[in-house]
C-alpha cells in the first residue's frame, strides 16, 4: 500500500497550492456531471455529494466515516447540509492540519488498519478515491492484488451494520491497459509508456484495480453491489476545470509556484512531479481508455 511518504509526496507538497487554486475544502475527485457539461465543476461536485448522501441515506445524526477525505469536501456536506456526524481519515499530513484548521474532524490514520474499537462503527462509510493507493505495484506483482482488497471489504464488514452502505469511487485500468513491462519515463511523451511511467511517478506506493468486475468480487459475500456507473467523461471534464484553477493567477499561490524551482533543479522525483501537472496523465489515460473511473455503491448482507 501506499505510505505516508507516498501519500505526502503526493498530496502535501501542493497542499497549499491545491487550496488556493479550489478553495479551503475543495474536491480532488472526479464531479458528476452526467453529461451536463453546463455546470461549474462547483456544482458538479455538489451534486456528487447529494448523490452519494442519497445513496448512502445519510440524514441528521447519521455517523460516517469518510476514508481518503482529502480536504474534507464530503465531511463539509454531510455536516452542513445534512446534519450527519463524520470522522475523516487520510494519510496526508497536509490535508489532515487544513482540515482541523477549518473544524474538521480529521486524522491521520491508515484507512485499511480501522477496527470497532477505534470509532465505533458507522451508518454509511465512504471511500472516493481511495482505493486507488491500496495495492503498490509489489503487492501487484507478487499475486496479491485481490487479497488486498477482500481484507479491505472485511475491515469494512465489521464497521457496519446489516444493511449499511459503503460507496466508493475509483480509477481502474480499462480496455487499453499496456503490459506493465512496457511502462517507461525515457518512452516518447506521447506514447501509453510514457504517460503510464507518469502515473506511477504520481501515485507512488499505487497500482489501480483491473476493472470494476475486480473490487465487486473482492466484495463478496459481504456486500452486494447497489449500483455502478462510469465517470470517465466526467473526470476528463473535471481535471480540464482543475487545470484552469491551478493555472488562474494569484500572487500567493504564484509566489509557492516559485519558490518551488531550487527543488525543481535539486530534486529529480519533483521534476517528474512537475511533468504530471502540466500534462496530467490521468485525463490522457481516461481520453485513450487506458484508464475508467467507476462510483460503486455496496451493501453490507
Amino acid at each position: 500500500m501506499a505510505e505516508q511518504k507516498d501519500l505526502d509526496f503526493t498530496y502535501t507538497t501542493i497542499d497549499e497550492i491545491f487550496r488556493l487554486s479550489m478553495g479551503e475544502t475543495g474536491d480532488y475527485s472526479g464531479a458528476k456531471y452526467d453529461g451536463d457539461f453546463s455546470m461549474t465543476l462547483e456544482e458538479a461536485q455538489k451534486a456528487k455529494h447529494k448523490f452519494i448522501a442519497d445513496s448512502l441515506h445519510i440524514t441528521k445524526g447519521s455517523k460516517v466515516l469518510d476514508m481518503a477525505c482529502g480536504w474534507a469536501p464530503f465531511t463539509r456536506y454531510i455536516t452542513d447540509e445534512r446534519g450527519a456526524v463524520s470522522i475523516g481519515l487520510t494519510l496526508s499530513q497536509g490535508q489532515a492540519d487544513a482540515c482541523q484548521k477549518n473544524g474538521y474532524n480529521v486524522l491521520v490514520k491508515d484507512c485499511r488498519n480501522v477496527t470497532p474499537e477505534d470509532f465505533g462503527t458507522f451508518d454509511a462509510i465512504t471511500c472516493i478515491g481511495g482505493l486507488e493507493h491500496f495495492c503498490s505495484v509489489e503487492e501487484w506483482q507478487a499475486g496479491n492484488q485481490e487479497k488486498t482488497y477482500s481484507d479491505f471489504f472485511k475491515t469494512l464488514y465489521d464497521l457496519l451494520p446489516v444493511g449499511g452502505r459503503f460507496y466508493m469511487q475509483t480509477m481502474t485500468f480499462s480496455k487499453n491497459m499496456i503490459p506493465f513491462e512496457e511502462l517507461d519515463v525515457n518512452a516518447e511523451k506521447d506514447s501509453a509508456a510514457y504517460i503510464m511511467a507518469l502515473m506511477v511517478k504520481q501515485f507512488p506506493g499505487s497500482w489501480l484495480p483491473y476493472g470494476p468486475e475486480m473490487v465487486i468480487k473482492c466484495a463478496e459475500p459481504g456486500f452486494k453491489l447497489i449500483s455502478k456507473s462510469s465517470g470517465r467523461l466526467d473526470y476528463i471534464e473535471t481535471i480540464a476545470q482543475w487545470r484552469k484553477k491551478f493555472r488562474k493567477f494569484n500572487l500567493k499561490k504564484y509566489w509557492l509556484y516559485l519558490s518551488l524551482i531550487p527543488k525543481y533543479f535539486t530534486d529529480r522525483e519533483f521534476r517528474h512531479l512537475v511533468a504530471i501537472f502540466r500534462i496530467s496523465p490521468n485525463r490522457v489515460c481516461f481520453e485513450k481508455e487506458i484508464m475508467d473511473h467507476y462510483r460503486l455503491v455496496f451493501e453490507k448482507v
